[in-house]
């Protein structure tokens, strides 16, 4: 199979970035042949265009339109699959794709197609006010695209245009939700359900279970307001010195981090770490503190820290709480309560054979649902799906 990845790099690279090159690895490793498509929105490559030229390629982008036909007729691709084309590929890939009788496949890693922000998240807590708006005019309101509301402007403009032409129902074959959680809220939101299946991340290659002697809690992400950093700092300081945490990872909430290490010495900020460093510190972790308040889309950081053999004490909100079972694989707390944080972590560590159970039932969780080759064999069906479904001639 010829396959033809697309997407859009991040600025300061996370998830997404780490989940679209691990498909990329995964199907070259399986014997496909791998094409890609990538762009990059970090300063330099931004400098290259002025905020209207900006703004037309974030709805339309002639340029990344002529580049898929050209992939597509030089590598003979069977399926173009799109990780993300915000904000400079657009979705006039798709109808390159369409104009080259190809079926597209498109992942779900993020709400942008409903959400201006992309996260359905507005100062500090959870927002749908557009969901299912034809015109996402409240983030245009409230800024939510870079606390700009330009930029949160041309954001809802690229969303309404393909809404008005039906894009993500006419032009997209397969949708790949990463949760059950995040297709019912793109079905809430209009899109059609029969296009949208569910396929988890994966981990690989396989990190191996660690010994779980390490003493201290460990946080791994983004250092932002929607990964629930504030709730974090605000259990740690209610915990007093009962647990270290460790902190790995950067972000704008950085200076604040920074603050509460020198306030409380048993908080720990190690930065950004090598991949296999922070495998290290998580199989070594009595448990992964995942405190979001966004919807998260999926959790790879849990899943992760289940290859470990690592429970995870995560908020009951979005696809976290669907990947957690509580006092099976981790622990439960309501989202944005730092007092009910603090509350499960003392649960946690004043019950060692809790912890080791639960150990045992998170490597059991990776094994069952989170390896390469379950996923390569899920990702397979979903290409030889739609592979018919184009119209080349």
């Amino acid at each position: 199979m010829r396959i033809l990845i697309v997407h859009n790099l991040y600025r300061i690279r996370g998830g997404e970035d780490e989940s679209s090159a691990a498909e990329e690895r995964l199907l070259r490793g399986g014997g496909e042949f791998v094409e890609s498509y990538q762009e990059t929105n970090d300063e330099e490559r931004m400098k290259a265009f002025n905020s209207l030229q900006l703004a037309g390629r974030t709805i339309w982008s002639g340029e990344s339109y002529q580049i898929v036909r050209d992939k597509i007729r030089q590598h003979q691709i069977d399926v173009v699959h799109v990780q993300n084309f915000f904000p400079l590929i657009s979705p006039s890939v798709y109808y390159a794709a369409k104009a080259e009788g190809v079926p597209v496949v498109q992942s779900l890693r993020n709400y942008r197609l409903l959400c201006p922000n992309g996260l359905f998240f507005r100062q500090g807590q959870v927002c749908e006010d557009c969901l299912g708006q034809l015109i996402p005019y409240p983030g245009i309101v409230h800024a939510c695209y870079r606390d700009n509301r330009l930029a949160t402007g041309v954001t809802a403009a690229m969303i309404t245009t393909h809404r008005l032409l039906q894009t993500w129902s006419k032009q997209v074959n397969q949708f790949i939700a990463l949760s059950q959680f995040a297709r019912d809220k793109f079905i809430e939101a209009g899109l059609p359900g029969e296009k949208i299946v569910v396929k988890p991340n994966f981990v690989a290659p396989d990190p191996g279970a660690g010994q779980g002697q390490g003493g201290y809690g460990l946080y791994v992400g983004r250092l932002s307001v929607e990964k629930g950093l504030d709730v974090l700092l605000a259990a740690w300081e209610k915990l007093g010195k009962r647990v270290p945490l460790k902190i790995v990872g950067d972000g704008p909430l950085q200076d604040w981090v920074v603050q509460a290490t020198e306030r409380f010495p048993h908080i720990e900020w190690l930065g950004r770490r090598p991949l296999a460093e922070v495998y290290e510190l998580m199989g070594e972790a009595l448990f992964l503190v995942f405190p979001s308040k966004w919807y998260e889309t999926f959790g790879r950081v849990a899943v992760e820290a289940f290859a470990k053999g690592t429970p995870v004490i995560a908020s009951d909100i979005g696809a976290i709480a669907e990947l957690v079972q509580d006092e099976v694989t981790g622990l439960k707390f309501r989202p944005g309560d730092s007092s009910d944080l603090a509350s499960k972590v003392n649960h946690a560590i004043a019950h060692p054979h809790l912890l080791h159970s639960m150990r045992n039932h998170a490597r059991a969780e990776f094994l069952q649902k989170y390896t390469a080759e379950q996923n390569y064999e899920q990702l397979k069906t979903i290409y030889l799906k739609v592979q018919g479904t184009g119209n080349r001639e």
